[in-house]
């Protein structure tokens, strides 16, 4: 903001106040992948170039690094970080002020030196309460105000964590209810608590095979929606050689995809970290390590692998290893840990194209919005925007001098950054 002229830093200000006033309509980005759980924003247009010195409306310096993708809904921003052990949840207004912070656990670890902390799980919000979770094993709901309404800790509740990197799988909001898998070696949890209360509506044990590093997932779990051919909403979890839909009602196994990591050259450090995606007619499911990338119908049913009716296809490899995938208009979009993105036809998993953006490394999940698609370059903080579509276009290259390991959040006309020091908001200044 420094470097702008008079004239654009007053309008810059004055655009963040129109938008903090509830002036402009904004589609919420309650959760980590958006209000459908899949990347996507019906946001018709944002800047598609941005800097320092151009098209940024304000930037909120953070008491301390985290990880996590900030969740908006009106005129609030929620977002998890550390301040030395502490673990805190701050609110900060659209225009850029911090309303309130809190206190939601204590005992910060880092994972990997670098590649995340304490404050990696995102927090969700429905714009009435916000939900926290941190790695200590806290889960929290506040009012949107900052009113504490429960807290309860799941390494109490369901036993401590026995995970190499830290406890980082984000909760999902969905119909009043929260859902969370807890996929380490100690246990093998899924459950669903009331969102309102705390109170566990039900929990299942998640049987596997898997072994060693296996049963360490830092994946979340999604949601597959309703459709024509699938009646009922179902659960997605993912981990320990395994994804598998279930019931939202009780947590019953409705199916199980097998040969994710296959017994004949079975690899015993292959944890998944990126989360599947069940968006346009299909649930994509990715492994790590190069490993496959499987397509499944939404109403698969039993337990199946390789060469089943219940599958679309199966790619051998080139499987994103910490991003998630993306759906968008009969196509797939993978981006691997060091910047190519792989676009693939969602019916057949025909390659349309496989580019680099830049060079480093992605942690960041795409997301979609004004039919482009936003690819996050952590460690020199480059947003690279291609055009949505079966040829690679890179439309622009944009940095912002921080770290950005966290997923864009987009909100109305703006595109909120979070960076290990800073939150920044992106939009367009006009003269």
């Amino acid at each position: 903001m420094a470097r702008f002229g008079w004239t654009r830093k007053w309008l810059a200000i004055g655009l963040a106040g129109l938008a903090g006033s509830g002036l402009f309509a904004a589609e919420p980005w309650g959760q980590w992948r958006g209000p459908r759980h899949d990347g996507t924003s019906t946001q018709e247009r944002i800047p598609l170039k941005w800097s320092v010195n151009e098209n940024l409306l304000w930037k909120v310096d953070l008491p301390g690094p985290g990880y996590s993708t900030p969740v908006v809904w009106d005129n609030n921003i929620f977002l998890t970080c550390t301040q030395g052990q502490e673990l805190m949840l701050l609110c900060i207004g659209t225009n850029g002020q911090e309303k309130w912070r809190e206190i939601i656990g204590k005992g910060n670890a880092n994972a990997r030196v670098d590649e995340g902390n304490s404050a990696s799980a995102s927090p969700c919000t429905d714009g009435k309460h916000v939900w926290s979770f941190v790695g200590s094993g806290d889960l929290h709901c506040h009012t949107v105000d900052g009113k504490r309404v429960w807290s309860k800790n799941l390494q109490k509740d369901y036993g401590k964590f026995n995970i190499q990197f830290g406890m980082h799988s984000t909760p999902l909001l969905h119909e009043g209810r929260l859902y969370l898998q807890l996929l380490h070696t100690g246990n093998q949890w899924v459950i669903s608590l009331d969102a309102e209360t705390g109170k566990e509506i039900w929990k299942v044990n998640r049987p596997s095979d898997g072994k060693d590093e296996c049963p360490h997932s830092y994946a979340s779990p999604t949601i597959c929606p309703k459709s024509d051919k699938n009646p009922e909403a179902y659960l997605i979890t993912h981990g320990n050689d395994y994804a598998i839909g279930h019931s939202l009602n009780d947590g019953s196994e409705l199916w199980r995809v097998t040969s994710l990591n296959p017994k004949e050259k079975y690899n015993n450090t292959l944890r998944f970290v990126a989360s599947p995606v069940a968006s346009g007619g299909l649930v994509v499911v990715p492994t790590a390590k190069n490993g496959q990338v499987v397509a499944i119908k939404p109403e698969a049913k039993g337990t199946f692998g390789p060469g089943s009716s219940n599958e679309v296809w199966r790619k051998p490899s080139n499987t994103p290893d910490v991003p998630s995938p993306l759906v968008l208009d009969g196509l797939v979009y993978l981006c691997r840990e060091d910047g190519r993105l792989i676009c693939l036809d969602a019916a057949t998993g025909e390659e349309k194209y496989q580019e680099r953006t830049t060079p480093g490394r992605f942690r960041a999940s795409p997301v979609s919005v004004a039919g482009h698609i936003l690819v996050t370059n952590r460690d020199k903080g480059t947003v690279t925007v291609v055009k949505a579509g079966p040829k690679f276009e890179k439309v622009a290259e944009n940095t912002l001098p921080d770290i950005l390991a966290a997923s864009p959040a987009i909100s109305g006309p703006r595109v909120y950054l979070r960076g290990v020091k800073t939150l920044w908001c992106v939009g367009e200044v006009t003269r």
